[in-house]
């Protein structure tokens, strides 16, 4: 199962009339950049924009939460998704959004095959390879979205892991926002980490020109980080984004017993009740 694509066998590929080529392209609170706009801009031929910022349950209290069945089919559709699509996902965002997309997919079973493209639109246009501007009309697709929460761990499933230590907790936020020492980008949100949590700031895992590292690099980072790859890992972040990077790169790695917690810290950070700790792990 390929997880994440080259930009050479996705140019090799372009037209190939069940391929769907989707932009996730989310930026962070406060981030001065339009994701829509950039796509109309100039994106790779053929793609549609999935708008992953609002792609959420609208009555949840944290951003970014998974929508309900029938949001997530109808949005899926609206990109152009069949049963039988091969998707590819791809963002030009700093936090590399594309993998909460990959990640979403593949939870509500949408699509033939979901991958991400490696180094995604930086790599893409730093090869000089053509980009296309303007809005995206996809026909309407047929996918319908089931969600399986195999993969999904919520905060109930977290405050019960402080007991057991089933689980090791991964987080994915960088070194100062896990300490403690640089505030949360959401208003009213308190600093630090779960409890017994190691840190691994996705960044680290990409090589500079924004592909991913290669396996023995990624088993070197993630020993340094603490992890026992033999044992169940759960990733977090902010919001659930930047989580599935870490969950994507454990899975190029043959780990299964892998999951993410999709409240994060935008739900564990502002519940006065959940235990938080700061500074190193």
């Amino acid at each position: 199962m390929t997880i994440f694509l080259s930009t050479a066998d996705l140019a090799a590929q372009l037209g190939q009339p069940d391929l769907r080529i989707i932009d996730a392209t989310l930026f962070l609170p406060g981030t001065p950049r339009d994701a829509r706009a950039e796509f109309e801009a100039a994106h790779i031929p053929g793609a549609a924009f999935l708008d992953l910022d609002t792609l959420a349950d609208p009555d949840a209290p944290a951003p970014h939460t998974l929508p309900p069945d029938p949001l997530m089919t109808q949005r899926v559709q609206a990109v152009g998704i069949d049963a039988d699509s091969r998707v590819i996902l791809y963002d030009n965002s700093p936090i590399r959004s594309a993998a909460r997309a990959w990640w979403m997919m593949r939870l509500y079973g949408v699509g033939a095959s979901v991958a991400i493209l490696d180094g995604g639109l930086p790599k893409w246009v730093a090869e000089g390879r053509a980009t296309h501007s303007g809005p995206a009309s996809p026909a309407p697709g047929t996918a319908i979205a089931r969600i399986d929460r195999a993969q999904v761990r919520t905060k109930a499933d977290m405050l019960a892991n402080l007991d057991s230590g089933a689980s090791q907790v991964l987080d994915a936020r960088g070194a100062g926002r896990f300490t403690g020492a640089e505030a949360e980008p959401r208003p009213g949100m308190a600093s630090g980490h779960i409890p017994g949590a190691r840190n691994l700031p996705y960044s680290a895992l990409f090589a500079a020109d924004n592909s991913l590292k290669s396996p023995d690099q990624l088993r070197a980072l993630y020993a340094a980080a603490g992890i026992d790859l033999s044992r169940p890992v759960i990733t977090t972040c902010g919001s659930g984004v930047t989580a599935a990077i870490l969950l994507a790169g454990l899975e190029t790695l043959g780990k299964t017993d892998i999951a993410l917690y999709d409240g994060s810290w935008a739900e564990w950070g502002l519940d006065p009740v959940t235990p938080k700790v700061t500074g190193a792990a």
